[in-house]
């Protein structure tokens, strides 16, 4: 239980909000719908705010107050019949309940597994079961072409090895808005994994914004060290957003998710 004031659990919840709606968004595909599911978890909270505060801490017990009321409407997401959304919609149906709030959870949104299964209310030992089974039957499910915009090459480096090891291609590496621009015409990527401040000054932003443009809707993962710039509600948002430094195991989930979920918004600049 948190012994806080009222004003310390609203200034911790509202630190931690930018994080919930990342991982709502992630979750149901959809930055609408993600916040509905966000504003809903306010209300609740607002209602009765000991459901916060009996947890180990205030952003645990708000994910947990998101989860008991994502449990009660059966986890849904926008009903599609065509497109990369249906597909991600059946390749979902086949997994393990749970699995992949369990592996973002964790990866992601790096609480730890007892974290984890306070949130989800479930033993540790399951948490880390529906951890490693959606690792599993993730990287299992499918794979594809990989375009990298990144100009520090060391970590252009480590991304294409984790990329790889996934059993996905890295058809280039870029290190400004152009060549991205261009390697993606030369060979058409399935992801795109981009760094939001390029070597030129340019924006790894305003480079996928022109990618989707010309190539259409695929999935995207971005990196930055201010992702709490990108996640303020007053604009388009990525699903996958990895905070610098960054972790293999938050790399390989994202990758995972965002090729096998196949949809995105644009982010615009």
């Amino acid at each position: 239980t948190i012994d806080m004031t009222k004003g310390d659990l609203s200034q911790a919840i509202g630190a931690a909000l930018p994080y919930l709606r990342r991982y709502a968004r992630a979750l149901t595909g959809s930055q609408t719908t993600g916040d509905n599911y966000a504003a809903a978890t306010l209300e609740a909270i607002l209602a009765d705010r000991s459901s916060a505060e009996m947890a180990s801490s205030p952003k645990v017990g708000m994910f947990r107050v998101f989860h008991g009321i994502w449990a009660t409407t059966g986890a849904p997401m926008a009903d599609e019949t065509s497109g990369a959304l249906a597909k991600a919609q059946d390749r979902l149906a086949k997994l393990t309940a749970n699995s992949r709030e369990a592996l973002l959870l964790h990866t992601i949104e790096e609480f730890s597994l007892d974290e984890v299964a306070e949130i989800m209310q479930i033993d540790r030992s399951e948490a880390q079961q529906l951890v490693t089974l959606a690792r599993q039957e993730m990287a299992d499910a499918v794979s594809g072409r990989v375009l990298i915009i990144e100009d520090e090459a060391i970590i252009a480096m480590d991304l294409e090895s984790i990329v790889a090891d996934l059993g996905h291609r890295v058809t280039g590496v870029a290190r400004t808005r152009s060549a991205a621009v261009d390697l993606a015409g030369k060979e058409t990527p399935d992801l795109v994994l981009a760094d939001i401040q390029l070597a030129d000054n340019s924006s790894g932003i305003d480079a996928v914004n022109d990618i989707l443009k010309s190539l259409g809707n695929r999935p995207v993962i971005f990196i930055t060290a201010f992702p709490e710039r990108l996640l303020t509600g007053e604009r388009p948002e990525p699903a996958f957003l990895i905070s610098k430094p960054y972790s293999e195991d938050q790399v390989r989930s994202a990758v995972s998710q965002a090729m096998f979920f196949s949809s995105t918004e644009t982010l615009k600049a």
